[in-house]
C-alpha cells in the first residue's frame, strides 16, 4: 500500500514537472541561453513540488500501459511549450520594434550580439529586449507565469485531447497583435523617418552635386537618439501593459472555462 502511494506521488510530480520544465525552457528570463541549465532544472523541480498538491485533483491515475504514459507526457510537454511560446512571442515584440527603430535611426547595420537570442541583432533590438526582461522582473510579472501554469490545469486537463485548433488560433492572434504593438512602439520613429527622408529628398533636389546622404547621416543618428530619449519610457510602459493584459486575459479565459 505504501509503495503504491509513493509510486502515485512520484507519477504526479513527474507529470507536473513535464509541463513546468517545458514551459521554463521558453519563458522569458527563465529559458534564456545564459541561464544555467542546472539552475533551471532545480527551479522547475521546486515549482513542481509546490504546484503538485494544487494540480492533483486534475491529474489522471497512472496509466498501466507504457504507450498511454508516453502520450500523456508528450501532451504535458506540448502544453508547457505552448504557454512558453506565448510569452516568448510577446517578448519578441521589442526585438521587432528595435529593428524598425534602428532602420529609421540610421543604425540598421549596427549589429551586436543579442544575449537573449545568442545571435547578431539590431542594436536597439537587443537594448529593448534586455530592458523588457528587466521590466518583467521589476514589475513582478514573472509571478504571472507561475499563475498561468497553475491555472492551465483548469483548462488543459492532463489526459484530455489537446485543442490544437485553439493553440494555433491563439498563437496566430498573439503574433499578429505583437507585430501591431511593435509598429505602435516604433511609430514616433516612423514619423521621424518619413519627415527626415522627405526633407532629404528635397535637399538632394536643391543640391544634386552634394552627397547629401553621407553629410546628414550623423544628423539622422542624433535625431534618432533624441526621439528615443523622449519615447523610451512611454514605449516600454505601453509594452508592459500589453504583456500584462495578454497574460491576464489568458488566465481569465482559463478560469472562465474551468
Amino acid at each position: 500500500m505504501l509503495a503504491e502511494l509513493f509510486q502515485t506521488d512520484i507519477f504526479a510530480l513527474f507529470l507536473v514537472f513535464s509541463r513546468m520544465g517545458s514551459a521554463l525552457m521558453l519563458l522569458p528570463g527563465y529559458g534564456e541561453p545564459y541561464v544555467n541549465p542546472r539552475f533551471r532544472l532545480m527551479l522547475a523541480i521546486a515549482i513542481s513540488l509546490v504546484i503538485t498538491p494544487l494540480a492533483s485533483p486534475y491529474l489522471p491515475p497512472m496509466p498501466g500501459n507504457f504507450i498511454h504514459l508516453l502520450l500523456l507526457l508528450i501532451g504535458e510537454i506540448i502544453i508547457g511549450l505552448f504557454i512558453g511560446a506565448v510569452a516568448r512571442f510577446l517578448l519578441s515584440t521589442l526585438q521587432v520594434a528595435g529593428m524598425v527603430i534602428a532602420y529609421q535611426a540610421g543604425l540598421a547595420n549596427a549589429f551586436v550580439k543579442d544575449p537573449v537570442s545568442q545571435s547578431q541583432g539590431a542594436l536597439f533590438g537587443a537594448f529593448l529586449t534586455i530592458t523588457g526582461l528587466l521590466m518583467i522582473f521589476t514589475t513582478d510579472l514573472h509571478y504571472m507565469f507561475i499563475h498561468a501554469l497553475v491555472d492551465s490545469y483548469t483548462l488543459f486537463t492532463p489526459g484530455a485531447p489537446l485543442p490544437f485548433g485553439e493553440f494555433s488560433e491563439v498563437l496566430s492572434r498573439v503574433i499578429s497583435d505583437s507585430f501591431s504593438m511593435s509598429i505602435r512602439i516604433a511609430a514616433p520613429f516612423l514619423v521621424m523617418g518619413l519627415i527626415f527622408y522627405l526633407g532629404l529628398g528635397l535637399l538632394g533636389r536643391l543640391m544634386p552635386q552634394v552627397q547629401v546622404f553621407f553629410i546628414v547621416l550623423p544628423v539622422q543618428v542624433a535625431l534618432g537618439m533624441f526621439v528615443l530619449a523622449f519615447t523610451f519610457g512611454a514605449g516600454l510602459t505601453l509594452w508592459i501593459a500589453y504583456f500584462e493584459s495578454v497574460f491576464s486575459g489568458f488566465m481569465i479565459l482559463e478560469q472562465g472555462n474551468g
